[in-house]
């Protein structure tokens, strides 16, 4: 009876090790999982009409081996994309968030409204801008010549893009480079000529 009871006691207190330790180490590997940077797009005070069917991405090293990390977050919107960019704009405001006036914000003309952030160490990138009506073209099968006209219902709506980068990694932080000649001058004594070896001097004799 002793040996049962010692062997009830050793069974009830290896289980109790085992839950004890597989919570903190889910818990664990979920915050490891889980970029925060995500933590802190889902505490935006966004409406939930402007935030569905949320699709994120992550690429790069959070601790910027060889690449640093890239967080892409897509959002749908039921609103349009001035409603929708304006509710966005003022969350970010309202985070600490700041409007980031900076050259390549973006890099061509975009449809709809594209401005960049900053917020201690990160950048952010927010595209908002109409559902797109006709579905892209598949690789490799022929465009109608005639696609079907979708649905009033299915045009309504804009998409959100979010780009999060480490202001470190993002090239708009560093100072551009200028080709300007009145910074690099002109050399007043050239010596070199169309012979790398020059001509010779003939010697006094």
């Amino acid at each position: 009876m002793r040996e049962r009871s010692r062997l009830r006691l050793g069974i009830l207190a290896l289980v109790s090790l085992v839950l004890l330790g597989a919570v903190p180490l889910y818990f664990g590997m979920r915050t490891l999982s889980r970029d925060p940077v995500f933590d802190t797009l889902d505490a935006l005070a966004v409406p939930a009409w402007a935030q569905s069917n949320t699709v994120d991405n992550v690429s790069g090293s959070r601790w910027c081996l060889q690449d640093c990390r890239l967080r892409e977050r897509s959002v749908e919107s039921e609103q349009g994309w001035k409603e929708t960019v304006a509710v966005y704009e003022e969350a970010l405001a309202g985070d600490g968030w700041r409007r980031w006036k900076v050259d390549r914000c973006p890099d061509e003309k975009v449809p709809g409204s594209y401005t960049c952030w900053r917020r201690d160490e990160l950048t952010l990138d927010l595209w908002v801008r109409d559902r797109t009506c006709t579905p892209p073209p598949v690789d490799g099968a022929p465009a109608p010549t005639a696609p079907p006209a979708p649905a009033a219902a299915e045009c309504t709506g804009s998409l959100v893009s979010v780009k999060v980068r480490n202001a470190i990694d993002d090239e708009r932080t560093g100072p551009t480079p200028t080709t300007d000649p009145s910074l690099t001058g002109e050399d007043p004594y050239p010596t070199l000529t169309d012979d790398p070896l020059g001509e010779a001097t003939p010697s006094p004799s």
